[in-house]
């Protein structure tokens, strides 16, 4: 008996939230009699279990709702909003009792007699028929009334481990008359119920299984480690097969707890709805993406922002209907949910028609608030202008309403999602609308991250929050690291990167002083700031399970968790939004990179793009947009096959096909010469690797062969040239270097390059 509560409370909680937003889709569409079905048939359901356990007021309340819906549904009232608020508030009286069982296994206090008279008066108004929709044939489809005599006269239901009595509720008095009560639709063909066709798992026993699969990549991690130095071919190959299980079952597992971001959005039309009534706004709500599945974590961490950020599109976005016809715009506003994956990330934009923000009025509010300098505003372009709307305490409402106006919330937003590794950014255009953007990534239980040393410990650096590398030798350490107010800089590519030892900010560092021949700065993402992490030796990228930290360390901003790597040890991971606050430069570094360079603030509204810049084989520098880059690799010449006429290596478990980028220009640029295309210079000899840019889309992965990576660029395109051969998308000045542009697509094209193969395939 108490496994059949646990499961009634488990699956209407589920067909709530179905309810819901059926019962607003009604209202908007009130003939769709699919959908009216639903919503009887879950209503009936839930009567007939409430009546069998013995909870009156729940068995009392569906069973007024399913009498409302009944004539509904036979054609003799019409749905309209009032209809709708009545039957909602019936969703929402039930998700009380079913509180209040979950807690103290009884019904609790509430009195809903209320919503039952308000159902009952609208179930005997005499409505309108409509001519659209006709009444079904009745027939028999109700849960018969049994005689007294033929059960005792109370019902059990479980409280604690004993079962307690308890009367059975009055029932309705029988019709005079035998006559059907309800009404059945024709009998159609269904797919089989969700219930049949999958099973509920604990959250519990998922989280166990991921750290079981974590164990396991650990394990592989350590054994390809010890396989490196080993020789025996056998044995190379059951690594290689033990490597490629343990990739197949981790992404089964993380498959397991990946849900559709759909499973949020299902309480945002209900939400807009009520929040629009109260503001005396029309508004409609779109939904695109639904099925973009995240792990169940970042769903849970997403859920408040994401909330947030509707309320705020409704209440502060979207105008009232007089507003908007003043303006030329339709008098019902439009709210847009889209979701889908990008760069290995999903990024989620929530947009409005609505007013938009002014930047000069969120200007004028920072400055008179004392949120940032004048001066500093004054350079500030208009996009970065909107985005102040992230500090904490910043609002442009005139004035305080019961949904927002207190200038908190936007920057828990912000705080919420780059816990997460995540970004969110605002594009806004007064009178037009706003789109905010969150870029967040897929898992958090096992992640790509760079090993790095420093004061001879080892940490892991997430490779979402990575930018770039930088190694400075010899001079360029004495010229390129310069001082400003005290504090290290760097000069890259024009702009002032500050920079920050790790052992220094850490309280490990050595007595070795400022006199380094060799420095390696990576640079990171914090806080849409960019700064430089100094650190003693950059190490391999892998991937790590993330372990979480015990309680007692939660207060140290510089770590985020900790793992195990190849050889046992541990290693803590790095907190770069924590490391950027306890340096401070995530404060002020973005104000000395404009007040060095003022055309900083210009350049972030023009063309920028950021490549991976290559040189070929003859000499020539050709760029590849990063999002089109998965991975950077480096193999011997020895590990290339040759396989019908097609050059690849193994990898990850894979077969690779490489396409020689010189080669492949050559040959779809053959009348290059006549076209006057580019000198050809004398091809370096050849070493013993080669570099490769694995290029993935779709169903394939293939690597890029180039001469050699110089660098990763980013820059504004100001002008472009037209292409100077195929194979190439226009010609650019990249570094006060002349870059060809790749045109990856037709490369791989032209290359003729099969669908990415799996070892033993």
């Amino acid at each position: 008996m108490k496994d059949i509560v646990r499961e009634f409370l488990l699956e209407t909680n589920e067909n709530l939230g179905q309810l819901d937003l059926d019962l607003v889709t009604l209202e908007r569409e009130p003939g769709d009699r699919e959908i009216l079905a639903r919503v009887f048939r879950t209503l009936h359901t839930i009567k007939g279990t409430a009546g069998f356990l013995g909870l009156a007021k729940l068995q009392a309340l569906s069973h007024a709702g399913e009498n409302l819906l009944g004539r509904l549904r036979a054609g003799e009232l019409l749905f309209d909003a009032e209809i709708a608020t009545a039957l909602l508030a019936v969703v929402d009286a039930i998700r009380k009792i079913l509180a209040a069982i979950e807690t103290t296994e009884q019904e609790g206090d509430g009195d809903y007699s209320s919503v039952v008279q308000s159902l009952e008066r609208l179930t005997r108004s005499s409505g309108t028929v409509s001519k659209l929709q006709p009444a079904s044939t009745p027939t028999v489809d109700f849960i018969p009334r049994v005689s007294r005599e033929a059960v005792p006269e109370s019902v059990p239901v479980v409280i604690g481990p004993t079962r307690a009595w308890v009367p059975e509720p009055t029932l309705p008095p029988l019709p005079s008359a035998p006559v059907p009560v309800e009404s059945r639709e024709p009998t159609e063909v269904r797919a089989p119920a969700v219930a049949d066709t999958s099973i509920r798992v604990d959250v519990g026993l998922l989280d166990k299984l991921m750290n079981l699969v974590g164990e396991l990549v650990l394990a592989r991690n350590q054994i390809v480690q010890f396989g490196n130095s080993q020789e025996d071919r056998t044995f190379l190959g059951t690594l290689q097969r033990l490597n490629t299980l343990t990739t197949e079952l981790q992404a089964g597992v993380m498959k397991t707890r990946m849900q559709p971001v759909g499973n949020v959005w299902g309480k945002f039309p209900r939400l807009v709805r009520d929040l629009a009534a109260a503001c005396g706004k029309q508004v409609r709500i779109d939904m695109d993406g639904q099925e973009t599945e995240l792990d169940k974590t970042i769903i849970e961490a997403v859920r408040d922002p994401l909330t947030h950020m509707v309320r705020n599109a409704v209440d502060h976005g979207i105008e009232s209907p007089a507003e908007r016809a003043a303006r030329g715009k339709p008098t019902e506003g439009r709210l847009l949910l889209h979701a889908f994956h990008e760069g290995g990330k999903v990024v989620i934009e929530i947009s409005d028609d609505g007013a938009g923000i002014d930047p000069i009025r969120v200007r004028d509010k920072a400055v008179r608030t004392g949120l940032v300098a004048p001066e500093q505003a004054a350079r500030m372009s208009d996009r970065d202008l909107v985005n102040l709307v992230f500090l904490p305490g910043f609002s442009t409402a005139d004035r305080v309403t019961q949904f927002s106006g207190r200038g908190v919330g936007m920057d828990v937003v912000r705080t919420n999602i780059e816990k997460i590794g995540g970004a969110v950014d605002i594009e806004s255009q007064p009178g037009r609308g706003t789109t905010v953007r969150m870029k967040i990534p897929l898992t958090l239980a096992i992640i790509p991250a760079l090993t790095v040393t420093a004061g001879g410990d080892r940490y892991a650096i997430p490779q979402v929050s990575l930018v770039e590398l930088v190694r400075l030798e010899g001079e360029q350490v004495r010229k390129g690291i310069e001082q400003v107010h005290g504090a290290p800089v760097y000069r890259l590519r024009g702009n002032l990167l500050p920079l920050v030892y790790l052992d220094r900010e850490l309280g490990v560092a050595t007595d070795r002083g400022d006199d380094r021949e060799i420095v390696n700065i990576i640079v990171l993402q914090a806080d849409d700031r960019q700064f430089g992490l100094i650190v003693d030796d950059i190490h391999d990228t892998e991937e790590i399970v993330v372990k979480p930290l015990q309680k007692q360390l939660k207060g140290v901003t510089a770590f985020a968790a900790a793992t195990i790597m190849g050889d046992g040890k541990v290693a803590l991971i790095l907190d770069v939004l924590g490391i950027a606050q306890r340096a401070g430069v995530v404060a002020d570094s973005r104000e000395r990179a404009l007040s060095e360079n003022p055309t900083a603030a210009a350049a972030l509204a023009g063309d920028c793009q950021t490549v991976l810049l290559c040189a070929g084989r003859d000499g020539g520098r050709m760029a590849i947009p990063l999002a089109q880059v998965a991975r950077l690799e480096e193999f011997p010449r020895s590990a290339v096959e040759r396989v019908g006429g097609q050059d690849v290596v193994q990898y990850r478990g894979e077969i690779l096909p490489l396409i020689h980028l010189s080669r492949a220009m050559r040959r779809a640029g053959s009348a290059g010469k006549a076209n006057g295309g580019p000198r050809r210079v004398s091809p370096a000899p050849a070493s013993d690797s080669i570099q490769v840019v694995v290029h993935a889309n779709r169903d394939r992965q293939v690597g890029l062969v180039v001469g050699h990576i110089l660098d990763i660029a980013e820059e504004t395109i100001a002008a472009r040239s037209q292409p100077s051969r195929p194979g190439v998308l226009f010609t650019a000045v990249v570094q006060n270097r002349v870059t060809e542009f790749l045109d990856i697509e037709h490369l791989v094209r032209s290359a003729a390059v099969a669908p990415t193969a799996t070892i033993g395939d």
